[in-house]
């Protein structure tokens, strides 16, 4: 489980006093003192009292002195071209402290010395699912190098790499993606979550929750819903990889105007059945990737919430009233029934298996949790 997801199902087993708390701490492997402080952080703050908390310390005794960073400064002015690891040999040279090039840095970019561009993020953290069909990617390609506005739509498999669809669309309209989708459910099954871009159609700029026809459609399938960082795609990694390698091919090959869909049909199985993977230990996607055991269902009934789940239903405007006052959802979200668990004056909104706003009763407002939970 997501360890921000793991700290909203303890708070709320927690506050309903089912079990002991020790007990509840060992079935959430957490120590006592951590349970009491989510609890404690929940209480006075909400979702945004237990998210992850900044580890920098309230005091520095240790922070370099003023006039130290002066002379890295000036230092900087007399070679503004040098690098960090540059100015730190040279500084010792001159009877200067002998400073890490990590704290130069810091000090330059303290003091605004190194632009933007010339600052180095650093490495992407990796993740790969354990097992085939827990996680599909999906975006559209960009117009570079196609013969269309937009790319194809391309749907891959966190795990295996495995290209589960690769459809050219022509455009991004909801219904063409969703007729291809459910294709390709049929074909391949139902995953367990999708990963996809703040992009039309699975994402509405102007829907108070980001919610869409799509995305809500999505969700009753069972899917759970994980979105990208903003300008970051780096969080879709695999599927952006894959669109660089698909655009090096276009560049290579000829594409036949006239038989666009023939040829990314047949490129799709020559990437899966024969392109070795380097990421897979020069395997083909095709040898770890499985179909998955979770069936679509093209009328899927009401969603079943726990026994005993208070149930509310959003109208027609996509409001919702709790505890008689009146919040903004979303139209996408017109006569679904959502569930409400209370915790003390916060109120937590569930639709199928994803919690996707928290209420504070108090202060009247509330936290759309797609901010928090990523």
């Amino acid at each position: 489980m997501d360890v921000r997801q793991q700290r909203v199902e303890f708070v709320v087993a927690a506050s309903r006093k089912e079990k002991s708390f020790s007990r509840l701490c060992e079935e959430f492997e957490i120590s006592r003192p951590t349970g009491y402080l989510w609890r404690k952080r929940y209480g006075s703050a909400g979702l945004e009292g237990i998210a992850e908390q900044s580890r920098r310390p309230h005091k520095s005794p240790s922070k370099t002195a003023e006039s130290v960073e002066q002379q890295v400064v000036a230092l900087w002015r007399r070679y503004p071209d040098w690098g960090a690891r540059k100015l730190a040999v040279r500084l010792v040279e001159q009877a200067g402290p002998q400073l890490p090039a990590s704290t130069v840095h810091r000090i330059l970019r303290r003091h605004k010395l190194v632009e933007q561009r010339e600052q180095r993020s650093g490495e992407c953290k990796r993740f790969e699912r354990t097992h085939p069909n827990e996680l599909w990617q999906m975006d559209f390609k960009g117009p570079r190098g196609w013969n269309q506005q937009v790319g194809p739509l391309s749907i891959l498999d966190d795990h295996s790499r495995y290209l589960i669809g690769l459809q050219a669309l022509g455009s991004t309209q909801a219904e063409p993606v969703r007729e291809q989708l459910e294709q390709v459910f049929q074909r391949c099954g139902v995953p367990e979550g999708m990963l996809m871009d703040h992009g039309i159609p699975w994402w509405g700029p102007r829907s108070a929750l980001g919610l869409t026809a799509l995305s809500v459609w999505l969700m009753r399938q069972g899917i759970h819903l994980h979105w990208s960082g903003v300008r970051h795609p780096q969080t879709q990694g695999k599927v952006e990889r894959f669109h660089g390698t698909l655009l090096r091919a276009l560049s290579k090959r000829r594409l036949d105007q006239q038989r666009t869909q023939q040829w990314l049909d047949e490129y799709r199985w020559e990437y899966n059945h024969v392109r070795p993977h380097e990421a897979l230990g020069m395997r083909t996607p095709a040898k770890l990737w499985t179909p998955s055991e979770r069936k679509y269902d093209p009328n899927p009934a009401s969603w079943e919430y726990p026994p005993g789940a208070v149930l509310r239903k959003v109208d027609a405007d996509g409001k919702l009233q709790v505890d008689g006052q009146q919040w903004h959802f979303s139209r996408a979200l017109s006569r679904e029934w959502v569930q409400i668990v209370s915790l003390e004056q916060r109120v937590l909104v569930y639709y199928c298996n994803s919690v996707i706003r928290e209420l504070d009763l108090n202060a009247n407002k509330s936290v759309l949790v797609k901010r928090w939970i990523r």
